[in-house]
């Protein structure tokens, strides 16, 4: 089956989404005529003219529920338009999961964009925590529309890095100049020591890191504090070691674990907290489905838990 490319769009009302897609609808060097599926998950202030001559081959459909979104229905729009790729231009007030979990299996997000205004994205973020999170979490690029020199460009530096270290920043000023964020944002560990440590206040920070860039690990000694948890279906001395991390509130706190392997003797206690030196290899384990971190345990001993039990990132 023909793999269908995604390019998506995601932000809040009036956040520049749907002029940003205009603009790139309008370039060649984007645009040369594929049949392309454009859906809108919600209706701004600005409109496409689907009358304009770079919209023959774009075909517009609207999404009016976040419960629309279905592999069937979105295989079917697919099908009738014949479309070879699809933009999707997403409501600010659905969860991406429900888009993510839904799309049909050949079809692959190339590219995704966050739009935010940046005069009210502070106010969205702290009334509506939950919703920004959402949207940075897997963006490859943040666009902060309507920036002014009055605004602290670190505030929203922060305000992304607490979510994504990968994601590119981009500050669109109002006289249309654009200007890159070129904060230097270094690791609160050191990646080239024999052992690197990672302290109990920077967990949250070290497993997105793991979790981003896997291939830097590759064979590296990490020493940190965590969590056992032991399962009767999987072997022994395999056990689950990682902490709970909250990424925005209570409500969404998880628990960041990673397959440890230790010998038999070794095995921990379930639910015990201990300091564990380990080899990190980047393989192919079927808890994981696909290749992933396996911390090759060195060393473990018991430990106290860390004084904030919950890892954050701030």
């Amino acid at each position: 089956m023909q793999e269908i490319p995604v390019y998506l769009f995601t932000g809040f009302l009036e956040a520049g989404k749907t002029r940003f897609i205009r603009g790139t609808l309008e370039d060649p060097r984007f645009n040369e005529g594929e049949r392309t599926l454009l859906l809108l998950c919600e209706e701004g202030e600005e409109e496409l003219d689907p009358e304009l001559p770079y919209m023959e081959n774009i075909f517009i459909e609207t999404m009016e529920n976040e419960s629309d979104l279905t592999p069937k229905v979105l295989q079917y729009l697919v099908n009738k338009h014949t479309a070879t790729r699809v933009i999707i231009e997403y409501n600010g007030m659905w969860q991406l999961g429900s888009l993510f979990m839904n799309m049909p299996k050949n079809w692959a997000v190339y590219q995704e964009f966050m739009f935010a205004d940046a005069g009210t994205l502070l106010s969205y973020n702290a009334n509506m925590r939950g919703l920004v999170v959402d949207k940075l979490s897997s963006c490859d690029v943040v666009i902060f529309n309507r920036f002014t020199d009055e605004l602290d460009k670190m505030d929203f530096h922060k305000l992304v890095r607490g979510v994504s270290r990968r994601a590119n920043i981009a500050y669109e000023f109002e006289n249309g100049d654009v200007e890159y964020d070129d904060i230097e944002d270094p690791l609160p560990f050191d990646m080239e020591a024999p052992v690197i440590e990672i302290a109990d206040d920077d967990y949250a920070l070290w497993y997105r890191d793991l979790s981003e860039e896997p291939k830097k690990y590759q064979g590296k000694t990490v020493k940190l504090k965590g969590q056992a948890m032991t399962n009767a279906r999987i072997a022994p001395g395999n056990f689950a070691f990682g902490r709970r991390v909250m990424t925005c509130c209570e409500a969404d706190i998880q628990f960041a674990s990673l397959l440890a392997q230790s010998s038999k003797e070794q095995a921990p206690k379930n639910g015990g907290w201990y300091q564990l030196t380990c080899r990190i290899e980047i393989k192919f384990h079927k808890l994981y489905g696909r290749k992933g971190p396996v911390l090759a345990v060195l060393e473990m001993k018991e430990a106290e838990a860390p004084q904030q039990e919950v890892a954050t990132f701030f």
